[in-house]
């Protein structure tokens, strides 16, 4: 602290500095506020409404770790795009997916028609045992589960049908935790999304800690595809901002947006993360953390508000929290 002094002249320097820093970190504009000077805010003013790119590694990765940012950016007119990287089937317990298939079964009987595949899927996992993988048609069906989970909770945050992509790399799609190297078929999917869309925002996850290394993995490509395409005029306006949550968090002095949230906030993000159904009461792939997803991000939440209100900033509910990746 005493060389802090030093080169700030001051205590009194030093923490007006610090003050003035961690302030210049907040905005309720994680788009950018329209006509406001932008010279010491996150993100700037202009475009007024921008083209937003949210990556998820998994299906559920955005309205756990970003979800209150989504809901602003929705109600903030920009226009705002989920893409899905993975089908996420490897984390749906068998005794979801048997509910799915008995009722699809169900219907078919009901209406007199005889499926063999769903008898001969409920036969499957009845018989399984412990280390025994998925056949592709229950890994297909254990990754719709997901897909419409997720298409669900990016409704209820105001997401348009079209604006919701799922890549379904195929590095994933090995019915196993271990996974393959990514090859160019899962960068060419990341690129073509890219280049479709043409971004001034991307959001992706940077909590690297998730138990089968899928968010590292997806980071990967991301930056991969970027450095492939810096040359285009496009990405020159596009800033990217990694999101944390789902395992850890920011640490304060690393933030470099924080969007803070209001209580009513919270509750439509804690709603959106349920409609996550299959991945609620005791998942596939928790961890050593034995609380539910949304307890861990709200509780997260409301301690980066506590920090910020302990360096002597407003008291907020809750703040998501984001670093700035430079490519």
């Amino acid at each position: 602290m005493s060389d802090l002094i030093v080169l700030e002249n001051s205590a009194y320097d030093l923490n007006i500095k610090a003050h003035n820093h961690f302030q210049n970190t907040i905005t309720g504009w994680p788009g950018g506020k329209p006509n406001a000077d932008d010279s010491k805010r996150p993100e700037r003013s202009k475009p007024a409404k921008k083209r937003v790119i949210i990556f998820s590694p998994h299906p559920d990765d955005d309205v756990i770790s970003m979800g209150g940012t989504f809901l602003r950016l929705i109600d903030q007119g920009h226009d705002v795009h989920v893409v899905y990287q993975t089908s996420g089937s490897i984390a749906v317990a068998d005794h979801d997916a048997l509910k799915f298939v008995e009722f699809t079964k169900f219907m078919n009987d009901s209406g007199g028609i005889k499926d063999k595949i769903t008898a001969n899927l409920i036969d499957e996992i009845n018989q399984k045992k412990d280390g025994d993988l998925d056949s592709v048609q229950l890994r297909s069906i254990k990754g719709y589960i997901r897909r419409f989970e997720a298409i669900a909770a990016a409704r209820h945050c105001g997401v348009k049908d079209s604006s919701i992509h799922f890549l379904n790399m195929p590095f994933y799609e090995t019915g196993k935790v271990k996974k393959k190297p990514l090859d160019e078929e899962d960068y060419g999917l990341v690129a073509e999304v890219i280049k479709s869309i043409k971004p001034h925002q991307i959001y992706a996850a940077g909590d690297l800690n998730d138990p089968n290394g899928t968010h590292k993995v997806c980071l990967n490509a991301i930056e991969h595809v970027l450095e492939s395409l810096k040359k285009e005029p496009f990405l020159s306006e596009c800033r990217v901002w990694l999101y944390r949550g789902a395992w850890h968090e920011w640490p304060v002095e690393e933030i470099e947006m924080a969007v803070p949230l209001s209580p009513e906030e919270v509750l439509k993000k804690r709603k959106a993360i349920f409609f996550h159904e299959s991945q609620k009461d005791g998942v596939l792939f928790q961890g050593e953390d034995r609380r539910e997803f949304w307890q861990r991000v709200e509780e997260r939440n409301a301690y980066t508000a506590k920090q910020y209100n302990d360096l002597g900033l407003t008291e907020y509910q809750a703040i998501e929290a984001f670093k700035r990746l430079y490519y």
